[in-house]
């Protein structure tokens, strides 16, 4: 099949690759303009463009596909690459972590000429985590399992009808890191799946999500990553392993920032203590045991400003049992 593809990070380069590994033709692909990171605040492209340019495939990379938009430059914008979408010959459009809102003009050209539509990977098992940041949401607040869905896409916020879903158990040790990754695969072994389906059989069954359970995974802040030590321990864990890779868990120690990174509930949690919240409790090979406002979490990876991650024991030395995270 003749697909248009558009994404941006590595979970959707993921999918890209697998569809052309399947062999799909992807005839062209929208990603987001590129964006100065690093130190050196270079321009760097998105791991979607460098698959595109890695197999010669187009590129179109708009600022906005709103036609309307009130920036007068940014509405040509969108009109030029509408304009552009409208003369390519493709089947349908497949959307993974675009970051761009498509406009329901765009829709409907995916849709034209005995067109499939526009199919997206998404990292929940809908309606449950709708929205931008489905990953971490689900291992913030604590769920057991996730997932991911294939939509067919219309004008909301993830509320298409779901074409195919599969669901992931969330470890006790997960991190948004690792559960990325294993999302990013299955997310492309569906979408193939279903591109094999649709090639197949020329149309696909979209079940109408349910209005009870919807939730919305709001986009991740900076502003969330310091830890509050009343909480739970079982809340401060789900939130050092949501955090990672971004924005990083923070804390302070003797007046320095600190960064966590890993962490597992203490063994201890039926035991008694009654030292402040933040207390460094003890010291193990393994980690740092820290009271917290119900419970004992052990940290066991933390970082230094400018260092290395590094075990949370070797971090931070023995010399500093009793003395208190957030001052």
């Amino acid at each position: 099949m003749k697909i248009v593809f558009a994404g941006t990070p590595e979970f959707a380069a993921h999918a890209m690759r697998a569809i052309l590994d399947a062999g799909h033709d992807i005839v062209l692909a929208l990603t987001q303009p590129d964006r100065r990171s690093g130190r050196g605040m270079h321009l760097q492209a998105s791991p979607v463009k460098i698959v595109a340019q890695e197999k010669n495939i187009p590129i179109l990379q708009a600022v906005t596909l709103k036609q309307n938009h009130p920036n007068q430059k940014k509405s040509v914008e969108a009109q030029e690459a509408y304009q552009h979408l409208s003369t390519v010959d493709f089947d349908a459009m497949v959307v993974v972590a675009y970051g761009l809102i498509l406009p329901q003009d765009i829709l409907d050209l995916a849709e034209k000429n005995g067109r499939y539509g526009c199919f997206n990977i998404h990292a929940s098992l809908l309606p449950r985590w709708r929205g931008a940041a489905p990953i971490q949401r689900a291992i913030e607040s604590g769920d057991r399992q996730t997932g991911v869905s294939i939509m067919q896409m219309d004008a909301g916020l993830d509320t298409g009808g779901v074409v195919l879903k599969k669901a992931l158990d969330i470890s006790s040790e997960e991190t948004s890191a690792s559960l990325h990754d294993r999302l990013a695969q299955l997310g492309a072994a569906l979408m193939v799946q279903t591109l094999s389906s649709l090639e197949q059989d020329k149309s696909l069954t979209a079940t109408p999500q349910p209005l009870d359970g919807v939730t919305y995974a709001e986009k991740i802040q900076k502003s969330e990553a310091e830890i509050d030590w009343g909480m739970s321990a079982e809340k401060i864990d789900y939130c050092i392993r949501a955090f990672n890779p971004f924005p990083g868990s923070t804390s302070f120690l003797n007046g320095e920032p600190i960064k966590l990174w890993n962490s597992r509930l203490g063994s201890d949690q039926a035991m008694m203590h009654t030292k402040k919240p933040g207390t460094i409790l003890s010291m193990s090979s393994d980690g740092v045991l820290v009271q917290c406002g119900q419970g004992v979490i052990e940290i066991l990876e933390m970082q230094k400003p400018s260092g290395k991650k590094l075990a949370a024991s070797v971090c931070i030395g023995p010399g500093l049992v009793e003395s208190v995270f957030g001052q």
